[in-house]
């Protein structure tokens, strides 16, 4: 082996070539500047904040500095409260954070939660919703036999829960503001006081001013999984749902999506939709499974 003399670059011309060889170096990421936008976190049926600690953790750690609000209204069983009921108290308590947070807010709406955050950015005038994120929420409803329903309805099963939730006895739950059995489709749509107002799938009198405010928001972020165990069908979570026949029909195939009855349209075609689907994660670990943070939250806290 032949032992070839080594040779130095003299430190000068180092120096000289110093800038150019920066060029050459892969750029480190951009550091945030500036503070971060508040984020408010709504819970889900039977939740309270305390819940929520693993998120708030996460946030804290990923984010610092971040103003995290997991509010605490309707705790437990005041969850089944209806939910008109509860977006009139969110929003008392959202808007004010709202107001004081002039580069906008973003909000993490976990099961219920999602379509009490969805209701509320529809009523809501003006506010300044950057990332609204719904965390395996039933967004087009939910039909399934759940615990939940189980305890709360000991004799009904899905399939004849309608007599009850289509009644107005039965919308004064919060469940049943958002039971929508495709079996029974004229009924829901008559009788829901909820879901399928906010869905525009009922006329009435506020239906395109809410859907000016709920266009307001920055993007939709979507998540769930088909490993949930509770939202059903699954893509609900995602705007999809059960025909007559119960084939699930993509958000796309929807006739709230067709007619754009509420925005789900233009916010897709605006590329402010951002689905965020997740396998093995079951329905009451979403808020604290950290791979699902960093992957499918993390990057929307701007």
């Amino acid at each position: 082996m032949l032992d070839l003399p080594r040779q130095r670059l003299p430190l000068a011309w180092a120096l000289l070539l110093l800038p150019f060889l920066r060029l050459l170096m892969p750029a480190a990421p951009a550091p945030h500047r500036g503070p971060y936008k508040p984020v408010i976190v709504v819970h889900g049926l039977f939740d309270s904040s305390y819940n929520f600690r693993h998120l708030l953790d996460y946030i804290k750690e990923t984010h610092p500095g971040t103003v995290v609000t997991v509010l605490d209204l309707f705790d437990g069983s005041e969850s089944l409260r209806p939910l008109w009921e509860q977006v009139q108290g969110f929003r008392e308590a959202v808007v004010p954070i709202m107001k004081k947070a002039p580069e906008g807010v973003h909000l993490i709406c976990y099961s219920q939660g999602g379509l009490v955050c969805r209701a509320l950015l529809s009523v809501t005038d003006e506010h300044n919703v950057d990332s609204f994120i719904s965390l395996s929420s039933p967004q087009m409803g939910q039909y399934g036999d759940t615990d939940y329903l189980k305890w709360l309805f000991p004799t009904s099963m899905r399939s004849n829960l309608y007599r009850i939730c289509y009644s107005p006895w039965g919308q004064e739950f919060s469940i049943c503001n958002y039971w929508h059995d495709p079996h029974h489709d004229d009924l829901y749509l008559n009788t829901s006081s909820f879901l399928a107002l906010i869905n525009g799938e009922r006329d009435h009198p506020n239906a395109t001013a809410w859907r000016k405010n709920f266009l307001r928001v920055g993007r939709l972020v979507l998540i769930g999984g088909p490993d949930d165990g509770v939202i059903t069908p699954w893509q609900s979570s995602f705007f999809g749902f059960y025909d007559a026949n119960e084939t699930v029909l993509e958000m796309e195939e929807q006739s709230v999506y067709r007619r754009d009855s509420f925005g789900l349209k233009t916010l897709l075609a605006r590329g402010a939709i951002v689905p965020c689907p997740m396998a093995g994660i079951s329905h009451t670990t979403w808020h604290s499974n950290r791979k699902l943070y960093d992957t499918c939250i993390e990057p929307w806290l701007s």
